[in-house]
C-alpha cells in the first residue's frame, strides 16, 4: 500500500496527525526528524549547532530516499524537507503527499517551538519562512488540509482526501 507523506510548517501537527492516521490505518508512523535524531545520536538543534544545516539536509535527503523504498508508512516530514527536490520527489513517488496547511500565526502563537532551530529568530522571521515555503508545499501536495479544529478532525480530513 502507498505511503502517506505529511508536509507542512514545523508545529503544524504532522507527527500528531500522523500518529492518528497510522493507528487508524494500521501503518507505521515514521517522523523523519526523530529518525535522524536516532541515527545521528543527537537532537536536531545539536546537529544544526555542531554540523550545520547543510549536513542536516544531506542526512534528511538520504533518509527520505530510503523511506521512499518502503510502503505502508505514514511519514511526517521535517518542515524543510520539501525544499529539497531530491528528498520530496522520492517520497512523492512512493505515496500521496498531504500538506497540513495550518495558519503559521496560529502555530507560532500556540505551539512550543523552543526546540526548533529555525524558529528561534522571532515571529516575523517564522512568518516570512512560512510565506516562502507556501509555493513549495503547494507544488508538491496532492491533498491540502486546512481543518485544524482538532487533531482527530484533521486526521479525518486527510482520510477523506486520500480515499479514492
Amino acid at each position: 500500500m502507498k505511503n502517506i507523506v505529511l508536509i507542512g510548517m514545523m508545529g503544524c501537527g504532522k507527527t500528531t496527525v500522523g500518529g492518528l492516521l497510522a493507528s487508524r490505518l494500521k501503518k507505521t508512523l515514521v517522523d523523519t526528524d526523530q529518525l535522524i535524531e536516532n541515527r545521528e545520536g543527537m537532537s536536531i538543534p545539536q546537529l544544526f549547532a555542531g554540523q550545520g544545516e547543510a549536513y542536516f539536509r544531506a542526512v534528511e535527503t538520504g533518509v527520505a530516499q530510503a523511506l521512499s523504498l518502503r510502503s505502508d508508512l505514514v511519514i511526517a516530514c521535517g518542515g524543510g524537507l520539501p525544499l529539497q527536490d531530491g528528498a520530496i520527489s522520492a517520497l512523492k513517488e512512493s505515496g500521496t503527499v498531504v500538506w497540513l496547511d495550518r495558519d503559521p500565526e496560529d502555530i507560532f502563537d500556540h505551539e512550543d517551538l523552543s526546540g526548533r532551530p529555525l524558529a528561534q529568530d522571532g515571529r516575523d522571521a517564522f512568518l516570512e519562512r512560512a510565506a516562502q515555503r507556501r509555493e513549495v508545499y503547494s507544488r508538491w501536495a496532492d491533498v491540502i488540509i486546512t481543518d485544524f479544529t482538532s487533531p482527530v478532525s484533521t486526521a479525518a480530513r486527510v482520510l477523506e482526501g486520500i480515499e479514492p
